[in-house]
């Protein structure tokens, strides 16, 4: 298959789910449209929640749909069809392999990233471009994998949509105001395994690369990441399988904000906007190289807890 896929009419395979992510409810939706009534049905209340608030105007992107769906692990065919007639997608298949020739890219919509080799290997294999959900993985010898398939020409992207937060967008782009960065604490729910990206990519774009090192000095149940950034500025992640949601504080030497986020349908759809202009074009959205140190810190966070809260240097990971 060429890469970029240009102008033409972009049919969209998707895979799901994992445990507690209903991204092919909510992706497909943005892609789609949803059917209300079908959609009270999904398993995430939040999903129906914040989808309703929308105007019809923002839903779809011009030329790009979700047109086959596939659940295995987790999920299965009955959850595809619930997926399905929510967000209006005409086929489903057993095997995903059943996309291949059917679709021109596929969305890898599950959070696992130990899955992600087993789960995207046929379709780079076959050169179908692909967006594959955060983290893209969180073990060593899968980002070789992923580095050597991207080495060899397979066209694929990953990133958490916290990267497109709406309240941190003016400050990624300037935060003068506030002087040299010297602390940001950084909370986060649920557990680093899937949720760490999400806090990790908030803060890099705060930071840009040169992270230094991660100690995890948590547990599974209860992370304690602590970063070093080149810059100076040191980062804390705190997560917990049952905390809720907070923002992200930012402390330079001239002054302090703590920015709260509560529009995840515009952060979800600046995503998936950006994945469609990348398939058409071949832009990327920002640097493969973002996503490989972004990797690095999850990677060797878990290794950190794993060695009883050992400092790791970014170093020792050599790729």
């Amino acid at each position: 298959m060429s890469f970029p896929l240009g102008q033409k009419e972009l049919k969209i395979g998707i895979l799901g789910m994992t445990e507690g992510n209903g991204h092919p409810y909510s992706w497909s939706a943005m892609l789609n449209g949803f059917d209300p009534v079908a959609m009270k049905d999904c398993p995430f209340p939040v999903i129906p929640e914040y989808l309703s608030k929308q105007p019809p105007h923002t839903f779809g992107i011009e030329g790009a749909h979700i047109t086959h769906i596939c659940c295995t692990g987790y999920a299965d065919r009955d959850e595809a069809e619930k997926i399905a007639k929510a967000s209006n997608i005409p086929n489903v298949v057993e095997d995903p392999l059943a996309m291949i020739g059917q679709v021109d890219a596929v969305i890898c919509a599950t959070d696992a990233g130990d899955e992600h080799v087993q789960r995207c290997k046929p379709f780079l294999d076959a050169g179908i471009p692909m967006f594959i959900d955060k983290p893209l993985v969180n073990r060593e010898e899968d980002l070789r994998w992923f580095l050597n398939k991207r080495k060899n020409g397979a066209h694929f992207l990953s990133s958490s949509s916290m990267r497109y937060c709406k309240e941190m967008e003016p400050f990624y782009r300037s935060h003068y105001e506030l002087g040299d960065l010297v602390y940001i604490c950084q909370p986060m729910p649920k557990k680093y395994e899937t949720y760490g990206i999400h806090a990790l990519e908030a803060v890099y774009p705060l930071l840009g690369p040169g992270f230094l090192s991660v100690q995890n000095t948590g547990t599974y149940e209860q992370t304690s990441v602590h970063l070093e950034h080149q810059s100076g500025c040191r980062v804390d992640i705190a997560q917990n399988l049952h905390m809720a949601g907070a923002g992200t504080l930012i402390i330079g030497t001239k002054g302090t904000r703590y920015i709260d986020d509560g529009d995840s349908y515009y952060a979800f759809k600046k995503q998936l906007d950006l994945f469609v202009h990348w398939l058409r074009t071949g832009e990327e959205p920002f640097p493969f190289e973002e996503t490989v140190e972004l990797m690095k810190l999850v990677i060797l966070g878990l290794r950190s807890r794993e060695e009883n809260g050992r400092k790791i240097l970014l170093s020792e990971l050599d790729l």
